[in-house]
């Protein structure tokens, strides 16, 4: 469906997964049993939504067709399908990593993205 898939996480969570080569996921991923990303233009409304304010953070691209099977699109925020990564994410399929900051306006200020 798409050849790059973002994920938002909090730049001291991401700089852990450094040190091993593997992104086990936030607290939300945990709880929830995969690992949740966003389509280009899913990535700004999960930012409103789920991280509004919140300094600290990174976004980072990934490979979409790195992940395999484990990466499912699936109904989610107004039946749009989302991207899941049922199972750790490998550094190898990330792409690159750009901070995101908050703008005076207090949402995030993007990068553009690839759809």
């Amino acid at each position: 469906m798409t050849a790059i898939v973002y994920k938002i996480v909090p730049e001291t969570l991401w700089h852990e997964a450094r040190q091993t080569g593997v992104f086990h996921g936030a607290a939300i991923d945990l709880r929830d049993g995969y690992i949740h990303f966003s389509t280009g233009p899913q990535a700004k409304e999960t930012a409103r939504l789920h991280f509004a304010g919140v300094t600290g953070l990174l976004l980072v691209a990934v490979d979409a067709d790195a992940l395999g099977e484990a990466l499912r699109f699936e109904a989610s925020r107004g039946g749009d399908l989302f991207p899941h990564l049922y199972g750790d994410l490998p550094l190898s399929a990330v792409l690159w990593e750009k901070p995101l900051p908050v703008g005076a306006d207090g949402l995030h200020v993007f990068p553009e993205l690839d759809r």
